[in-house]
């Protein structure tokens, strides 16, 4: 039977869970994570266009790329996460995009070079190395600085914030921004009720709001076009954008488009997007991972996963595989301790995972229908959750509270992810020799902070 087959290889009874607590708790990371199945293409569609159906062809490969990880996660690594495209990760593909001003193809192209250094330095330990010497408190802070950054984008998204830079954010009477407004207060209290799957929800609720003003003959405002806002933005889309069949799924548009992105490319800049990708997803899947095994109590005395090489190299895969079909860059989700508080403690959770995004793969035709703001719901929801470290920094700690707080801040207000990384590392060794704590700087502080100082060098021209 294949039940008793999966509970001896994931060794449930010894391990303190059973059959029906896996699947619960799989069920209940897939209902926490599944609304990146439509806000990754509703990001990523910002940049990359392939015709009509660029939407449901994001969303395909967006889950295609998860359950290729998710696989590698719950038989490689035994572990109980969720794997996706992730937040903030795709938001930085679009910036790649727009801000270098290089093709999406080429943006694609580093990621798949990231990819494969990833799996190089996991199959050799370094990744696993450097994590496990990562300073504790950019490590806690950086969740924190990119749900602030994700709320700044959902905001603008929602019309709610209309304002051409972070430093001067404005609240805006549009239609759109009270339907999601509206729609965002429901999702938080759904949330607060515990209801699995409030993001889920959320966004289908926003969805319909929008329609029944749509039907009411209400209409968007026009707003201006440097305010950053999704300028097409309807209320109601309509059924007419569904399209049935092949073409729903047809993903050859997208599959291996990262190989032109490798001709005419500059090498500077192609090597600065890899870099600031790199950077972006080494110290996000650093965190999300020992938070999430710490929620999981999977981890040991020094707060380390044991084996970490293992769910590092499920990302690695996904974020290879995932390139290669056409979506940025695949990590381990924060949504996975969902699923963890729910008893899930092995590898069988992240299959039921996996099995459940596959199933989604029936709905793709009707993501055409939901309004183009109503995803970014749960940009704002995520980020609210992103903010839970913040409480065990030691704020009376200059050594602690000097990089978290740099870390935190320049994010959202350099609209960088990266940036707000660098700055925390490039700070802690600094800071903690002032104070003369030696004992806590490693050497391997000060070559991060070298790097970073690259980093800053190559992003501003000084290094040529």
């Amino acid at each position: 039977m294949i039940r008793d087959r999966l509970a001896n290889h994931f060794a449930l009874d010894a391990r303190g869970t059973d059959f029906s607590t896996e699947l619960l708790a799989g069920f209940t990371t897939f209902l926490t994570m599944s609304y990146i199945i439509v806000v990754n293409p509703a990001i990523l569609s910002a940049v990359i266009d392939v015709g009509p159906n660029t939407f449901q062809l994001l969303a395909v490969v967006t889950i295609i790329s998860s359950i290729v990880a998710m696989l590698v996660m719950a038989f490689y690594a035994d572990l109980p996460f969720g794997l996706a495209p992730g937040m903030g990760l795709n938001a930085f593909f679009v910036v790649v995009v727009t801000q270098l001003g290089v093709p999406w193809q080429t943006a694609l192209a580093a990621v798949f070079v990231e990819g494969v250094l990833f799996l190089i330095l996991t199959a050799i330990g370094a990744r696993k190395y450097v994590i496990t010497l990562f300073p504790e408190p950019v490590k806690l802070a950086v969740a924190a600085g990119i749900g602030i950054f994700l709320a700044l984008i959902g905001l603008k998204q929602m019309r709610i914030i209309t304002a051409s830079t972070s430093l001067n954010p404005q609240l805006a009477l549009d239609p759109i921004a009270v339907i999601a407004g509206v729609g965002l207060l429901l999702t938080f209290a759904l949330w607060a009720r515990g209801v699995r799957g409030a993001i889920v929800s959320g966004i289908a609720i926003t969805s319909v709001l929008g329609y029944v003003v749509s039907a009411l003959g209400v209409q968007p405002s026009e707003l201006g076009r440097d305010a950053g806002l999704v300028e097409t933005a309807t209320l109601a889309p309509g059924i007419d954008g569904i399209t049935y069949g092949a073409a729903a799924y047809d993903i050859t548009p997208l599959v291996g488009a990262f190989l032109t992105g490798f001709e005419n490319v500059e090498a500077l800049t192609f090597a600065l997007v890899v870099f600031t990708f790199f950077f972006v997803d080494f110290f996000d899947t650093a965190g999300t991972l020992t938070g999430v095994g710490q929620a999981a109590g999977l981890t040991g005395d020094s707060g380390n996963l044991p084996h970490m090489d293992r769910p590092l190299m499920a990302d690695a895969v996904g974020t290879t595989v995932g390139s290669v079909l056409g979506t940025s860059t695949v990590t381990t989700y924060i949504e996975s301790s969902a699923g963890v508080s729910e008893g899930g403690r092995t590898g069988l959770t992240a299959l039921f995972i996996a099995g459940f995004f596959l199933l989604s793969l029936a709905v793709i035709p009707l993501l055409s229908v939901i309004p183009s703001f109503a995803p970014y719901v749960a940009l704002v929801v995520v980020a609210v959750m992103m903010l839970q470290n913040i409480t065990e920094i030691a704020w009376d700690d200059a050594v602690h509270a000097v990089p978290a707080g740099l870390t935190i801040m320049f994010m959202p207000l350099t609209e960088n992810i990266s940036s707000g990384i660098a700055v925390g590392l490039l700070s802690f060794p600094i800071v903690a020799t002032a104070a003369g704590r030696h004992e806590e700087v490693h050497p391997a502080h000060w070559l991060l902070a070298l790097a970073c100082l690259a980093y800053f060098g190559i992003r501003f021209g000084v290094i040529a």
